[in-house]
């Protein structure tokens, strides 16, 4: 709850969050019960979206937008440990239609609304928005990735909207067990993710002012995991930032068993693995219980040896000629130590970045540093992609590379 507190607070730079409404509604939370949590933010996403209903209502447009969207990330915050209330389907269920009920008025009230997007995939489709940006002419295009849990409002406003004022379309979607995916199409996780990340490619060339010369990736949380793995087989992007490295997620996983289910995983037995997974303590047994999800196996057991399957080897960093930043943040709760490894696989050109205690940008995903993280990440996409302000004038990819 700490760290999801931070990332709330995290989102008050893009106006996705209030910081009086984060802390109040902390206020009301019993530590370690993350049903009081649930019904905590539920209550203030309710007070919030009724005012930005009238607000709509009312014909303040500006104002209407600004609740609606804050009122979605908090009910996106919901979402999250919905298998900790004592109805876990019917919680999920319902705060997450009000959350993309938020989250769809929102985007209809902005001055220029994103295009809905049904990007084809494997016999079925994968829903997404185009954010164009402002202006004539074809653009530099950032494509984002979601890590396992994440909203696509936390993609944008966030590194979404910096992208748009830099002159960058953008490119949201939820892939296989994300959100709409996961929750409404019953699409689990997967680990191939360039058979992901191509389709979304194939899609964004076809869409209005999108340079095809010009593309680039950002890649949040798993997405760590994911981005690298799909950029071995995908090279039609000029740079990419991942946002933190991941090299094996499993680790994550191992890291927080007890020694005994640890032995009993080690062994291959599956039903005294399962049971003594039962046995643990309820807020642990909850966190297994929320990960596991999105994966789509029958048991604890076999989801660990399906997330065992998402692993950057070093065959598959060999293969990735994208020019990379690693984002590498002090405190990195679930990834410690894999930023600088997935860094150190990777024979082409790349950048790894600190982000320190010391800059107030420590935690994964350096949620309280948006402001720093986005202009190092740009940066770095600009001198790629070519400059995209306009107090820079105009520049080239070839010009960047050669100077």
């Amino acid at each position: 709850m700490n760290s999801m507190t931070r990332a709330m607070l995290g989102r008050v730079y893009t106006g996705a969050a209030d910081t009086g409404e984060t802390l109040t509604t902390i206020d009301r939370v019993t530590d370690g019960d993350l049903a009081s949590w649930a019904r905590a933010w539920e209550a203030t996403a309710a007070r919030v979206a009724a005012i930005g209903d009238d607000c709509v209502h009312r014909g303040h447009r500006v104002s209407g937008r600004n609740t609606l969207l804050r009122a979605a990330t908090y009910y996106a915050a919901c979402v999250l440990v919905a298998d900790a209330c004592a109805e876990p389907d019917e919680t999920r269920s319902r705060t997450f239609a009000a959350y993309r009920h938020c989250w769809e008025r929102y985007l209809g009230l902005l001055d220029n609304p994103p295009e809905p997007l049904e990007i084809p995939y494997e016999g079925t489709t994968m829903p997404g928005w185009y954010f164009a940006a402002p202006g004539e002419g074809s653009k530099p295009t950032l494509v984002m990735v979601n890590g396992a849990d994440g909203a696509a409002s936390y993609l944008w406003p966030g590194y979404g909207t910096e992208a748009s004022v830099r002159g960058y379309n953008v490119v949201v979607f939820d892939g296989p067990g994300q959100q709409r995916m996961l929750f409404e199409r019953g699409v689990p996780f997967r680990p191939d993710w360039e058979h992901v990340v191509t389709p979304v490619v194939d899609a964004a060339l076809r869409l209005p002012g999108v340079d095809p010369e010009r593309l680039a990736l950002y890649a949040v949380s798993q997405g760590g995991y994911w981005a690298p793995r799909a950029l071995a087989f995908e090279h039609r992007f000029k740079a990419a930032v991942i946002d933190d490295g991941v090299v094996k997620v499993s680790e994550a996983w191992h890291a927080a068993l007890p020694p005994e289910p640890r032995e009993l995983l080690a062994a291959g037995d599956r039903d005294a693995f399962n049971a003594a997974i039962a046995r643990l303590p309820e807020d642990v047994r909850l966190m297994f219980t929320w990960r596991a999800g999105p994966y789509g196996r029958p048991s604890f057991y076999d989801t660990f040896l399906e997330a065992d399957r998402y692993e950057i080897t070093p065959e598959l960093a060999a293969r990735i000629t994208t020019p990379v930043l690693i984002a590498d943040p002090d405190q990195e709760g679930y990834f410690a130590g894999q930023p600088r490894r997935l860094y150190d696989m990777i024979r082409g050109e790349k950048a790894h970045v600190r982000f320190t205690e010391a800059e107030g940008a420590a935690g994964h995903c350096e949620p309280m540093a948006r402001s720093l993280a986005a202009q190092r990440f740009f940066d770095f996409l600009d001198d790629h992609v070519g400059r995209t302000d306009s107090a820079a004038g105009p520049s080239t990819p070839g010009a960047v590379a050669a100077r």
